[in-house]
C-alpha cells in the first residue's frame, strides 16, 4: 500500500469561479490535505485527518499557504537562455534573438541541457505543469518530454512548424512538418503524464499548405490540443493581412484551414476584432493572457474582464522568453497592473485562480490538475507569505488571507516558494 502523506497548513481550494459574484466566495481554506499514490485523497480539519490516518507521514507547514501548483499554458522553453533580451518589438525580436537561439536545438545534448534547466527554474518558482512550444527539431520535443517524464511532470508540448519567413535551417515543409509532428504525437501523446500539442507557430511563418496540413493532423487527432499565436501586435496583424489578403481577419487564417476549435490555445489575443471574439467564444477556444510578455515587447493591454464577462475560457501564462520572468507570481502581478491600466484591477483570488484552475481549464485538464480536491493529481506549491522583510511586514498586519497573500503576489519570487510537490512527491529545485 502506498504511503500516505498529510500536509498541514492553510490549504486553499476553489469550488467556483471568483469572476462570478464575490471573489472570495469561490475559495475555501482547510487545515490539511491528505496525499496517497500521487493523488489527493481528502482535505479537511487537521485533527480529523490526523485521527483518521495515524500511519500518515506528517509535514506541518504552519501558517504557510498550500495550493495547487501553478499551471503555465503558453511558454517557449527553447527561449530560456535568451530571456530578457533588450529592446525589440515582436518581429525584430524573433529575428534578432529567438531564431538564432532556436537554431541550436538540432543538438540533442543542447536541447536536453536547456530542457532540464527550464524545468529546474520553473519548479523553483512553483510551476508544476506547462504547455510549451519547442523548435522545428524533433530533438527539441524528445528532450523536453524526456526531462519531464523523468520528473513525473504533467506537461504539454509540440514541435513548432514553420516553412516560411524564418532563417535557413529553421524551416521545415508542409509535408515534413506533418510527418514529424505525427511521429512525435504517436510516440509521446498519452505516455504517462505527457500530452502532445499540434504547433504551427503563427500564420506568418506557415504557408497555407502547412496550415492545411496542421489542420488535417488535428482533425485526425482531435483529442490533442493545438497551440499558436493570435493578434499579439498591430504590425503583426498588418503583416498577416498582407500575407493572407483573402482572409476576413487574423483568426480566419486559422479557421479556413481547420485550426479553430475548442481544444485550441491562442496566445496573446490582444487586438481582436468583434468577429474573432464571437467565433472564439462560439467554439469555446482557450485565450491565453501573457502580461509580462505583452508589456516587455510592447504589445498592448489584454481585455481580461471583458473577455471573461463574455464567457471566454482564459488562462494566464509567462510566455517565457518573450515574457520576462519564469515566475507565475510575477505574471499575476503584471496581470494586476494591466487590469489597473484598464480600470479593472483583479482580486487576489482571481489572480490565484487564473494561475491554477483557469489555466488548467484552458488545457482541458481541469479534472486532474489546477485545484486541490479529492481525486486530483497531487501537484502542489507551498507559499511562504513572509519570504522577505518587505513582504513579512505587510503580511504581519493583514486582516485576512487575501491581504496576507497579495504582497507575495506583487513582490514575491522564488524565495516565496517553500516547497513544491509533483505527483505527490516533494521535489528539490536547482537554480
Amino acid at each position: 500500500m502506498a504511503q500516505k502523506t498529510l500536509l498541514k497548513g492553510r490549504v486553499l481550494s476553489f469550488d467556483g469561479s471568483p469572476f462570478e459574484g464575490e471573489p472570495t466566495d469561490a475559495a475555501t481554506v482547510n487545515e490539511a490535505v491528505l496525499i496517497e499514490a500521487g493523488r489527493i485523497v481528502a482535505l479537511g480539519s487537521a485533527d480529523d485527518l490526523t485521527r483518521a490516518n495515524p500511519d500518515a507521514n506528517v509535514k506541518d507547514y504552519g501558517e504557510q499557504l498550500i495550493m495547487a501548483g501553478f499551471v503555465d499554458p503558453h511558454v517557449h522553453y527553447p527561449q530560456t537562455a535568451m530571456i530578457a533580451s533588450w529592446g525589440k518589438r515582436l518581429i525584430d525580436w524573433l529575428n534578432t534573438y529567438t531564431f538564432p537561439e532556436e537554431m541550436k536545438f538540432g543538438s540533442p545534448e543542447y536541447a536536453s541541457e536547456i530542457a532540464n534547466r527550464y524545468l529546474d527554474l520553473t519548479a523553483a518558482h512553483g510551476t508544476t505543469t506547462m504547455c510549451s512550444f519547442c523548435t522545428i527539431h524533433p530533438e527539441s520535443v524528445d528532450a523536453f518530454f524526456t526531462a519531464a517524464q523523468e520528473r513525473g511532470q504533467r506537461v504539454v508540448a509540440g514541435k513548432t512548424c514553420m516553412d516560411r519567413n524564418a532563417p535557413e535551417g529553421l524551416r521545415d515543409t508542409a509535408q515534413s512538418g506533418y510527418d514529424q509532428s505525427k511521429a512525435l504525437l504517436e510516440k509521446w501523446h498519452g505516455t504517462g503524464r505527457i500530452s502532445y500539442a499540434i504547433t504551427p507557430r503563427f500564420s506568418p511563418t506557415s504557408t497555407p499548405d502547412q496550415l492545411e496540413a496542421m489542420g488535417a493532423l488535428w482533425a485526425e487527432h482531435p483529442d490533442c490540443l493545438m497551440q499558436t499565436h493570435l493578434s499579439e501586435q498591430t504590425d503583426e496583424i498588418e503583416w498577416v493581412r498582407s500575407l493572407f489578403p483573402n482572409a476576413r481577419d487574423y483568426l480566419d487564417t486559422y479557421e479556413q484551414f481547420g485550426l479553430l476549435g475548442g481544444r485550441g490555445l491562442y496566445g496573446h489575443v490582444i487586438h481582436l476584432e468583434d468577429r474573432e471574439r464571437d467565433r472564439l467564444r462560439e467554439v469555446d477556444a482557450a485565450l491565453i493572457h501573457c502580461p509580462t510578455s505583452n508589456t516587455f515587447i510592447g504589445s498592448g493591454l489584454f481585455d481580461m474582464n471583458g473577455l471573461i464577462s463574455d464567457g471566454h475560457r482564459v488562462g494566464l501564462a509567462t510566455d517565457t522568453g518573450g515574457g520576462s520572468s519564469f515566475s507565475m507570481l510575477r505574471t499575476m502581478a503584471a496581470a494586476y497592473e494591466i487590469g489597473q491600466l484598464r480600470g479593472r484591477p483583479l482580486h487576489p483570488a482571481q489572480l490565484l485562480w487564473l494561475g491554477t484552475v483557469g489555466s488548467a481549464r484552458t488545457l482541458r485538464m481541469g479534472d486532474c490538475i489546477g485545484n486541490i480536491a479529492p481525486g486530483m493529481e497531487a501537484d502542489l506549491v507551498v507559499l511562504n507569505l513572509a519570504s522577505t522583510p518587505a513582504i513579512a511586514q505587510r503580511e504581519a498586519n493583514a486582516d485576512d488571507l487575501w491581504e496576507a497573500v497579495f504582497p507575495t503576489i506583487m513582490m514575491g519570487d522564488d524565495r516565496a516558494i517553500a516547497d513544491v510537490w509533483i505527483s505527490g512527491r516533494a521535489v528539490t529545485h536547482q537554480t
